[in-house]
């Protein structure tokens, strides 16, 4: 019995606290604060949208007042479109010397005398072709100045910058001027000469500056020079930023060699071998022995050592008037970002259109004559080669 009484001793005694507790439990919860208060609640703007009830608001949202930032957007490139076969031919036609002017030092201005200021007459047996292609390139040397202190060289040659006329009447836009007459007035004459490639709208580049010219089709082509004392190497440099300014062909316009032969050296090679394999050149154009040497193709991409002369005003006699003019379609990825294939055309062509001497206006070979199939045996070519 005295064990059954304890029991109920203990139930009202745990009673009495468990409503002692709730009471103060209530008490408590009558001194907090109102949360449906937005003054209690700092830093926050409070939205209109709330649920009622007996009891209590009960908030549904709260909103900072900072700005939230607006999700930067993802931004999809815009495709390049794919361009048909016939879209993706870049034509850039290709010749060898031209001196536009005669030694400075000769008793008879010959070249300006034959000339006579028509600005017309040295190309007017190849303008048509070069106006029709998308870029011209010709090696011009000669400086182009009013200067008239000059080196002690076995020839010098001074250019008047009027007869820039010259290329720019004849769709010739672009030259390569490293070259060993560029200096023949010094940094002076080679300073002029840049400037007046400037004024008169011509593209130019040597071993110490590269060129881009964009054709009318959005194709960008880059062009470097290199003298004969230029190492491939030498040019890494310009070809990087050639193709940082979106370059997609690499022309290499190499003065190098010995003059009077017919075959390249062992130099010539090295040096337009490591422009192809190293720095990823596409074509070198090559000029100085003022005579024709053989076309090379190497690792998928052409070598031309030596165009010989092609419109030379300093030599009133030639031994060997042959030169040529090729044309060379860069055939470009469906993207036209960059050149995966080369098709050559090559034109046979005399120095002069009279015999013997030099009249300073080139001309074509008649198809399949003896000079015609001379020049493709000294090129190495036949027109089947491609």
């Amino acid at each position: 019995m005295r064990s059954t009484g304890h029991r109920g001793t203990l139930k009202i005694l745990t009673a009495m606290i468990a409503v002692a507790v709730l009471t103060a439990a209530i008490a408590s919860c009558s001194n907090k604060t109102d949360p449906s208060d937005p003054s209690d609640v700092p830093g926050t703007v409070l939205n209109t949208e709330v649920e009622q009830s007996a009891a209590t608001t009960i908030m549904l949202e709260t909103v900072s007042t900072e700005p939230t930032p607006s999700p930067t957007p993802t931004l999809t490139p815009t495709p390049k479109p794919t361009l048909a076969p016939e879209e993706r031919v870049v034509t850039v036609s290709f010749t060898g010397d031209c001196t536009l002017t005669q030694d400075y030092r000769a008793s008879v201005d010959k070249f300006d005398n034959t000339v006579d200021g028509d600005m017309e007459y040295c190309f007017q047996n190849c303008a048509e072709m070069f106006k029709n292609d998308d870029m011209t390139l010709i090696n011009l040397e000669n400086p182009v100045t009013e200067r008239t202190s000059h080196k002690d060289n076995q020839y010098i040659f001074r250019m008047d910058p009027e007869n820039l006329e010259m290329l720019t009447l004849n769709g010739i836009e672009a030259v390569n001027i490293a070259n060993n007459h560029t200096m023949d007035f010094w940094q002076d004459g080679l300073q002029d000469t840049r400037d007046y490639l400037d004024e008169y709208g011509i593209i130019w580049s040597d071993d110490h500056f590269g060129a881009t010219f964009t054709t009318e089709s959005g194709f960008v082509i880059g062009m470097v020079g290199l003298g004969n004392d230029t190492d491939a190497s030498d040019v890494a440099g310009i070809i990087a930023k050639l193709r940082e300014e979106g370059a997609s062909i690499i022309i290499a316009s190499c003065h190098f060699g010995a003059e009077g032969t017919y075959v390249p050296t062992d130099r010539q090679k090295r040096v337009a071998h490591h422009l192809i394999d190293d720095y990823g050149v596409d074509i070198v154009v090559g000029t100085h022995p003022h005579r024709l040497q053989p076309i090379e193709k190497y690792n998928g991409h052409y070598i031309f050592y030596s165009l010989s002369n092609f419109c030379f005003g300093g030599n009133y006699s030639l031994s060997d008037p042959d030169s040529v003019i090729i044309q060379c379609d860069f055939l470009m990825d469906a993207a036209g970002s960059s050149c995966v294939d080369y098709r050559l055309r090559v034109y046979p062509y005399s120095q002069t259109s009279t015999r013997p001497g030099n009249d300073f206006c080139p001309k074509p070979y008649e198809w399949e004559s003896e000079e015609y199939f001379r020049v493709m045996d000294r090129l190495g070519w036949a027109q089947g080669d491609e």
